[in-house]
This record gives C-alpha cells, structure tokens and sequence, in this order.
C-alpha cells in the first residue's frame, strides 16, 4: 500500500516482502550470460574489439580522436592524443581565440554544425541569434521548472528538454532547416534551463533563497551561465575565460562516444529532436560517462582524509594502491581520471584544461592542493602499471582536473555533469543533423539469444 508519503512505497506485509526477494532473484538468475559465450560467439560486448577498439558502425564528418599511428603491417604506436574538430586540431582551435583574447564556445559551436570557422560577420550573427533565444518561453520556468523540481538536475534538464516539444510550434517536423532551428534553440537554452533547475532544486531541496537572474545579451554563454547561478551575479574575468574553456573542451568527442552515438540511433529512429537530445541527457547522466569526475572528487577526498602530509610520495602511492585493491574509496579497484579508452600517452583536453587549472589554483589561493594533483597525476600511472602488470601507455584524462576547476569555480558538484551537457549540446546537434542527413537506415545491431527453450504450463500446473 502507499503510505502517507510522496517518497515512500512500503508493502503492507512480510509475505509480500518475501516475495519481492524472492522476484528479484528470478530476474538476475533469468538474466545472466554466462561470460565463455560472449567469447564462443565473438560477441562485441560494449561495441568493443577484444584489443579494446571500438566497432566501426558509422562515418563522421564531426569529431576525431587520434593516439595512434598504426603501420602497414598493423603495429599500433602510441602517440600524443590529439582531437578534432571538423578537422581543426583542439590545441590550434583553444589557441587562436585565446591569443585574440576572447571566449571561443559560440565559435566552437559554429564550426560543429556548419563544419566550417565563421568570419566576423558570422560569428556576430551566431552570437547574437543564441543571445536572442536564451530566455525560456513564456510560462516555461514557473510550469516546467519550479512547479516540478528535481533533487538531479539533469533528470530536470532531460524533462526540460521533453517539455520544449508542447512549446514548439513545429516539432515533429524533421527537414534539416527546421531541426538547425531547434538545435539552436536548445544550445542556447541549455544554460538557462540549468541554471534555473539548479535554483529549484536549492531552494526546494536545499531550503535556500531563490534567485532567478534573467540570461542577459551582452555576456558570453560562459559568463551567462556564472551571473545566472550566483545570487549576487559576480565572477571574474579568469573564471569566465576558464569556464569557456571547459565548455569548448567537452564540446565533442567524435561518434562513438555513448552519448554521441545515442543521438545517432535515436535520431535513425526518424523520431523528433526533442525525444533525442534527451535520450542523450540521460545517457550522459551515467558515472561511466558524463559523471567521471565526480568520482574524482571523492577519490581525490579520500586521498585528503587519509594521507597527512600532501607532499609524501610514498604515503600517497601506498594509499593509491589500496584503492587500486579495492581495500579504499568505493571498493571498485578503479583510480579516476586516470587512462582513456582511446588516448594513450596524453589527452589534449586534459593537458589544455591544466593549464588554466594551475592559473586558477594561484588567483584562489589553491595551489596547494593542485600540486597534490599534480603528484596523483604523476603516481597513479606507476601505481597501475606495476599492480596491473600493464605495459601500454597510461596517462590522466580531461575527468581528472575537470572537477578540480569546477570546485575552484565555486560551482556545485551537482552541477558539474549538467556543465558537460551544456557543453556536448554542440556536438549531439551535430551528430543529429549528421545522421539525419547520412544516415538513411535505423540503427538495428543483432543479439544472438541463448537461452533453451521451453513449453508453457498451464497456470494450475505451475
């Protein structure tokens, strides 16, 4: 029965208890794969080779990962990672609007959906276009916000997202001119929606004044999202610059990544924008994606409680061990932000971000506690290659000094995922008008079933 609770479900009996015990046991014994048959098969769990690649199911124009260069005989040597944007390496991108000394997102975003760099004209026209569609529509922030909070905020967004369908005049309307419109619309809307999710859930959930800052047309997507979370507006220049940064570096990350490649199966569907950009929230949402440097953070808090003096190598390779054995942290045997999937000797986003982390630890007065960073960053790589017996490269990731940014932002860590969403809007839109343009078939991948088959029983026999 439903107890007098919104939160709580209660059965109103042992009996049913036992029995809900009893259901579950049936489900994970239903369901289980014995793992040989994965092998037996040359099942590609994950999409993956049994070397660790990833399948090749598709072809894009947008984003490209490189950390190798393979031979003609097939020898894979690991490189410095490099990422691309529409063909335009990530270090010269950061580089060219950091040395004219402005914010690069909207530019960022430009290049993504149009493959192309816009000239100045372009680039006034974008910018002013997403300043123009940053407010909600009318009555979207009091009924779709603030009359439903979340306690997660990118559950908020994905609802928001689903709810800009009832506000579109033209939804399901899937040409190409139409869905730009609605990309737009969303990249632009995307902080907003943030912003005010995150004002809902502090002050229903958190018990907080309730700030509700207009998005304004004169500032930046970066600057925006900073006047609109903090209830007296202010930031610094340094930590607009840093934020934007951020933003431009988890803007893309080619078609494989889960998120990414959500947009495209969801979009082959043939179904509307709305339906897809949320499947990508929530596919984002996940620890093993979007979430990664949260677990940081707690790891990294861990390493704080348990070694004394920051500065002790061996203290902290000792602890570093523990969590990799499991005997620390969260007990997965697992050192956050450390390795990539697909980068091998660096990832360029990481190194990028580190360098306005380490400008941003002295203006906070954090360097201490960036340099215990710096040290994770340099023992961990040790710590796993003789543990693990590992001899392939192994460097820290983007996840590892992202959260780090954010804290010495004074952002919230609840808002931490929601800051990548609102970065890889970007290159979902692109991926959806990629695939809506290239695609042409649904996405259908086999599964082989392995389970014996059986007769039914009637109800009385069973």
């Amino acid at each position: 029965m439903y107890v007098n609770s919104p939160h709580v479900f209660q059965l109103d009996s042992d009996k049913h208890k036992a029995l809900l015990k009893e259901m579950a046991l049936l489900v994970t014994k239903n369901n289980y794969i014995d793992p040989e048959l994965y092998g037996k098969y040359d099942t590609k769990r994950g999409l993956r080779n049994i070397d660790g690649t990833g399948v090749l199911v598709g072809l894009t124009n947008i984003g490209d990962v490189h950390a190798y260069v393979i031979d003609d005989e097939g020898k894979r040597t690991p490189i410095e990672g490099q990422l691309f944007y529409r063909g335009i390496e990530i270090k010269e991108l950061v580089k060219g609007f950091q040395q004219e000394k402005r914010h690069g997102f909207e530019e960022t975003c430009y290049l993504l959906l149009f493959g192309t760099l816009p000239n100045s004209e372009k680039l006034k026209l974008f910018q002013e276009t997403l300043s123009e569609k940053r407010l909600l529509p009318n009555g979207f922030t009091e009924d779709m916000i603030l009359k439903a909070p979340s306690s997660d905020i990118m559950n908020k967004l994905a609802r928001s997202v689903l709810a800009s369908y009832s506000y579109d005049p033209n939804p399901d309307d899937n040409s190409v001119d139409n869905v730009l419109r609605q990309l737009v619309e969303l990249i632009a809307r995307f902080p907003t929606m943030v912003a005010y999710g995150y004002q809902a859930k502090a002050h229903y959930y958190g018990n907080k004044s309730l700030y509700i800052h207009k998005p304004r047309k004169d500032l930046s997507l970066s600057e925006n999202f900073l006047h609109m979370i903090r209830p007296d507006n202010y930031y610094s220049k340094l930590e607009a610059e840093v934020l934007d940064l951020s933003l431009v570096l988890h803007a893309e990350h080619g078609g494989g990544n889960n998120s990414a490649f959500v947009t495209h199966v969801v979009s082959s569907a043939d179904t509307d924008t709305y339906s897809v950009i949320a499947a990508a929230v929530g596919a984002l949402k996940g620890f093993k994606h979007g979430g990664a440097n949260i677990k940081v953070m707690g790891m990294m808090q861990d390493i704080k409680e348990h070694v004394k003096d920051w500065k002790d190598e061996e203290a902290i390779t000792n602890h570093l061990k523990k969590i990799l054995n499991k005997e620390a942290f969260d007990k997965a045997g697992l050192i956050y932000g450390i390795g990539h999937a697909v980068y091998s000797l660096s990832d360029p986003r990481a190194l990028l971000l580190k360098e306005k982390a380490r400008e941003l630890s002295r203006e906070k007065g954090m360097d201490e506690e960036f340099q215990l960073y710096n040290l994770v960053e340099k023992l961990a790589p040790q710590v796993i290659t003789a543990e693990r017996k590992m001899y392939r490269p192994i460097s820290f990731n983007v996840d590892f000094y992202s959260g780090l940014v954010y804290k010495m932002l004074d952002i919230p860590m609840v808002l931490y995922t929601p800051i990548f969403a609102i970065a890889r809007i970007a290159g979902w839109a692109a991926h959806r008008l990629e695939e809506i343009i290239s695609g042409g078939r649904i996405i259908r991948p086999a599964y082989k079933n392995v389970a014996a088959r059986g007769n039914y029983i009637p109800l009385d026999k069973r």
